[in-house]
């Protein structure tokens, strides 16, 4: 039996010749890229791994100081006032016959008492600029301008008929008596008692018969 056979013709073997011709192009181009891969990789490994970067100095700012050198403002000390330095609390006194406290340390704030006696002792318990935060023996009061205040000493009698003595002892002579809300003027304390003129009379009174001290405090 005859076997058929194919034929191809000129057309055919065209298109065939150029498909071999298209993929030994290729296969050339692909041969030229992987040997420059090969001597590019080649050539790293001569060289070596690629330096590392330099670290970016820190900003001298960021750099953290020793704890011994860095600049530390002090603390203030909370027994002295932030303006003037002097003891806080301490004593003064009113040196007009009206002193408005206000609510804050400034005209704009709001007047929540007004002081009516000159000569009363307040008590100053905090500074700021021009501004005294004061209390009387009632804890009452607030923020009054330093100059309606005076550094002189004074004192309130807190106890009905309270006994000025000739001496600082209970059982030395009565020179007088004081009722209770008289205002005077501190002379001088011991631990325990203080010399003061009221109304015209001077001696010496108990510290727990009046407000404008504090306990155990000395005056000269």
């Amino acid at each position: 039996m005859a076997i058929p056979v194919q034929h191809r013709d000129a057309g055919q073997t065209r298109g065939i010749g150029m498909m071999a011709r298209w993929m030994t192009g290729h296969m050339v181009i692909a041969a030229s890229l992987w040997s420059a891969s090969a001597m590019l990789a080649q050539d790293l490994q001569m060289q070596g791994p690629p330096p590392r970067p330099a670290p970016v100095a820190a900003a001298v700012s960021d750099v953290a100081a020793p704890p011994d050198a860095r600049q530390t403002s002090p603390a203030r000390d909370p027994t002295k006032g932030a303006v003037t330095n002097l003891p806080v609390p301490r004593y003064v006194t009113l040196k007009t016959d009206e002193g408005n406290a206000r609510r804050g340390p400034g005209l704009s704030n709001r007047v929540d008492w007004v002081f009516t006696r000159a000569g009363l002792p307040l008590r100053i318990t905090a500074e700021y600029e021009n501004w005294r935060r004061v209390e009387d023996a009632e804890g009452v009061g607030g923020w009054i301008h330093f100059r309606l205040l005076s550094g002189t000493r004074s004192i309130l009698v807190t106890e009905d008929m309270a006994a000025l003595r000739d001496d600082p002892r209970s059982d030395a002579t009565v020179v007088a008596q004081a009722e209770q809300g008289v205002v005077g003027r501190l002379l001088e304390c011991n631990p325990d008692w203080c010399r003061v003129a009221l109304d015209g009379y001077k001696g010496w009174v108990q510290k727990t018969a009046i407000w404008g001290v504090d306990p155990g405090e000395v005056v000269e």
